[in-house]
Formats: structure tokens, C-alpha cells, sequence
């Protein structure tokens, strides 16, 4: 048996990330095996001569696809057939992964609207789930995210999400983007 070939069909029909254990009962080999064997796959498959990479994600291993061939991954997935999240779900999924846990009203307040259907897609797509109720009058549910969103963005875990600093635009730039919000001030050149 070649232990990478199977690894590599394992993961390609996986649903979720195969951890090294699953991989070592299923193949029957023992677990140094398993990461050697690994370790063969995630080098052939960064060779170039493939599509896909391999990555730690969740808790195990998972294929997904090379960065550089995202492009054409975006052209396929704005087709008609093609399902896509909302702004507003995309938005919200944001929030909750940054500021976790996070309530309904919480979304509200930072989003400026309600995120009750955005947060019901995410349920519903398994994202986002309730992970508690918050302490005090009306308990309102908490939301975080789940581990189908690390296996989604190929995260091992929150830790790996990008710094929100890395997204946030230079003073400069928001000044100009609130001037308009601004009321105006008055001239120092007029004349009385």
C-alpha cells in the first residue's frame, strides 16, 4: 500500500480535516507513518503539478485549493450556479469571528443594522453557532464560530485569523472618508 496515495484519497473525500490519529486507524500504520507520508503529499503537491495544497486546519489535515489559482476559483464561483454568502452575512460573519462572543444586539450596535437573517444563513451553513448565554436580565444568546469556519478559511485556529490592523485604513484616509459626515465648519477667510 502506498500510504500517501491513500492519505491523498482519504483527504480528498473528507467532509473535514483528518486528524493524524483517524488517518493512522484507517490506514493501519502507526502515526509517525502518517506525518512521513504527509509530509511526502504536502511536498509533491507544492511541487506545482497540482492544484491543490495540503494544510493543517481545525484539527487535522485537509486539501485545498494553490492560492495562485484563485483567480479562476472567483470566475467560477460568481457563476449563476455558484452560491455565495451576502455582504451583510459576510459582514456579520466578520464580527462574530473578531469579537466573539458576541450577541445579537451586539451585532446591531457595531453593524448599524439588525443581522438577524445575515446570522440565520450562518447558522443554517454552520459558521456561526450559540456557544452561551450572557450573564444578566434577558441571557441573550452568544454567538462564535464554529469549527467548520477554521476548516473554511484553512485556519488552524481564531489565532490565525489576519490582525484586523492589517485592514484598517491610515488616519489620512478615514478623515477624508468623514468629511462629508462632518458638519461644516466655518470659513477663516470670510469677511465681515
Amino acid at each position: 500500500m502506498d500510504a500517501t496515495a491513500a492519505i491523498e484519497a482519504v483527504l480528498f473525500v473528507a467532509e473535514e480535516p483528518v486528524s493524524v490519529a483517524e488517518l493512522s486507524q484507517v490506514l493501519e500504520i502507526p502515526p509517525a507513518e502518517v506525518n512521513a507520508a504527509l509530509r511526502r503529499l504536502g511536498e509533491r503537491l507544492a511541487s506545482g503539478a497540482s492544484g491543490l495544497v495540503l494544510r493543517e486546519a481545525g484539527k487535522g489535515w485537509r486539501l485545498y485549493t494553490r492560492p495562485d489559482l484563485h483567480p479562476y476559483l472567483e470566475r467560477y464561483t460568481s457563476s449563476p450556479g455558484a452560491t455565495r454568502l451576502s455582504r451583510a452575512a459576510l459582514e456579520t460573519l466578520a464580527v462574530v469571528a473578531y469579537r466573539q462572543p458576541v450577541s445579537r444586539g451586539q451585532l446591531a450596535e457595531i453593524r448599524g443594522v439588525d443581522s438577524e437573517q445575515a446570522l440565520h444563513t450562518l447558522e443554517r451553513r454552520g459558521l456561526i453557532d450559540v456557544i452561551g448565554t450572557a450573564p444578566g436580565s434577558g441571557q441573550a444568546l452568544l454567538y462564535g464560530t464554529t469549527d467548520l469556519f477554521l476548516e473554511k478559511l484553512g485556519l488552524a485556529s481564531l489565532a490565525d485569523l489576519p490582525p484586523l490592523a492589517d485592514h484598517v485604513p491610515p488616519a489620512s484616509v478615514v478623515e477624508v472618508l468623514e468629511r462629508p459626515f462632518r458638519p461644516e465648519e466655518p470659513s477663516s477667510d470670510s469677511r465681515s
